[in-house]
């Protein structure tokens, strides 16, 4: 199984002196070069008050330190492995343009003006490199160029574009006015949606999606996604396209027939059906499900509300229960997923434990575990503020057996704390995105059932 390991790094603002925009960004960022003093955070506040803080100081990674060209979202907030400091990624940016959803329609930044940011986006990804209308896992920030994920893997990345568009379409349904802005924004989302050839995947008409595919390499990478893992959103919206659609048995011949598809055990007493052993990392219950709202949704492989709970109640008793004797692990102290981590960057879950634990799994779980969510994040920031809150929130993980704490920050890792909070708090995210009308035919075609197609 490929997980999604983004060993990445963020733009810094370099030598872009030459344009005006560049310039202006560089002058805001400037602006806040003081030094960012943890021990100075508020520490008298309320259940409400801290939700609301972590929540809008996490969203500050996608705009205070969005690309300023592109206005995509930034890789990672530490450049890495001499990549250089132009990359953006493409499912972090789809993951990002939902905080700044969530951003507008909680008053921190307004409306026209996260429409506006959302536009030089998407005229940007217009010009950006693309294959067959899907688009790379990396692209260069200021010249839409792609940026190889590894030597082979440098075109099209189907599950990163995936992520990408559940958020373009949760854009389009939430930027429904109609002035200018709106509607170009909505016109422009809508015809790179159109333009996703869903069906050139299938490998010549296979029943089953492929990953990659490159005008270099063609499918050297030979990756055909099979569940139960975070790709479920790409067969949904490949179901879903209009112009270019998948056929159902692409979804029940490929996507569930794995080894590792059905489940059924139980972990720690819990049931488990779908998906690997204990559950894998907690990043499944969350990518595809930043939009595709899981409460009711249904079909003849499992009950998802049930499916996302359980694994997350798995991991948490796993780290309650702690077999390993890591230090800090506890009630108040879980959450295991692919994070960076001591000597790197790893999948966390059960059954790859080495103590390290990511605060976006359970802050992203919100709507799954809400008490255990709260009770993680106060201690992340009461108790363990002084080492890992920082300006765009908390960094990526900490590890306690070996006395480490990360400084960085993901762009799939902030995002989904963001959006998942949100969806708890008002399912904003999930409204939109089972509002798109042909996601409800894409989830009817593949025989799902959910509240919101009745």
């Amino acid at each position: 199984m490929k997980y999604i390991y983004r060993v990445t790094f963020l733009a810094l603002l370099g030598a872009m002196f030459f344009h005006p925009a560049i310039a202006q960004k560089k002058r805001k960022q400037q602006e806040k070069t003081t030094v960012f003093d943890p021990a100075k955070r508020p520490v008298e506040l309320s259940d409400s008050a801290l939700f609301d803080l972590v929540q809008r100081q996490t969203f500050s990674y996608f705009w205070d330190f969005a690309h300023p060209v592109s206005g995509m979202a930034r890789e990672r907030s530490n450049v890495a492995f001499n990549y250089g400091s132009e990359v953006v990624t493409v499912g972090g940016t789809g993951f990002g343009v939902m905080a700044i959803i969530v951003a507008a329609e909680r008053n921190w930044i307004s409306r026209d003006t996260a429409a506006k940011h959302l536009l030089r986006m998407l005229k940007f990804l217009e010009k950006a490199d693309a294959y067959h209308g899907v688009f790379p896992h990396w692209l260069n920030g200021e010249t839409g160029k792609t940026i190889p994920f590894s030597r082979k893997d440098d075109g099209a990345d189907l599950v990163e574009s995936s992520f990408l568009f559940q958020g373009l379409l949760c854009v389009r349904q939430y930027f429904n006015g109609e002035n200018p802005v709106e509607r170009e924004l909505r016109n422009r989302i809508n015809g790179l949606w159109n333009d996703v050839e869903w069906n050139w995947f299938t490998r010549d008409g296979q029943d089953v999606l492929y990953w990659h595919w490159s005008p270099n390499n063609g499918w050297a990478m030979d990756f055909a996604v099979r569940g139960f893992n975070e790709a479920l959103i790409m067969y949904v919206l490949a179901a879903s396209s209009e112009r270019y659609p998948v056929s159902s048995s692409v979804y029940h011949k490929g996507w569930a027939q794995s080894n590792f598809f059905k489940n059924g055990k139980e972990f720690y007493g819990i049931k488990l059906p779908l998906g690997f052993d204990y559950g894998g990392p907690l990043f499944f219950s969350h990518y595809s499900f930043l939009g595709l709202d899981p409460r009711g949704l249904k079909d003849r492989y499992a009950d998802y509300w049930e499916q996302n709970r359980n694994h997350t109640l798995i991991n948490r008793e796993h780290c309650v229960r702690n077999p390993n004797g890591f230090k800090g692990y506890g009630p108040q102290a879980w959450g295991l997923t692919a994070s960076d981590t001591y000597n790197g960057y790893n999948a966390h879950s059960p059954d790859n434990d080495h103590g390290t634990i990511t605060p976006t799994a359970a802050l992203s779980a919100f709507p799954y575990t809400p008490e255990f969510s709260m009770q993680a994040m106060k201690h992340f920031y009461f108790s363990l503020g002084d080492k890992i809150w920082s300006r765009y929130g908390f960094t990526d993980a900490f590890n306690e057996t070996q006395n480490w704490y990360a400084s960085s920050h993901l762009a799939i890792d902030q995002g989904p704390i963001v959006v998942m909070m949100e969806n708890h708090r008002s399912g904003l995210l999930w409204k939109l995105f089972m509002s798109c009308p042909e996601v409800k035919t894409g989830l009817k075609k593949l025989g799902f059932e959910s509240p919101w197609m009745k």
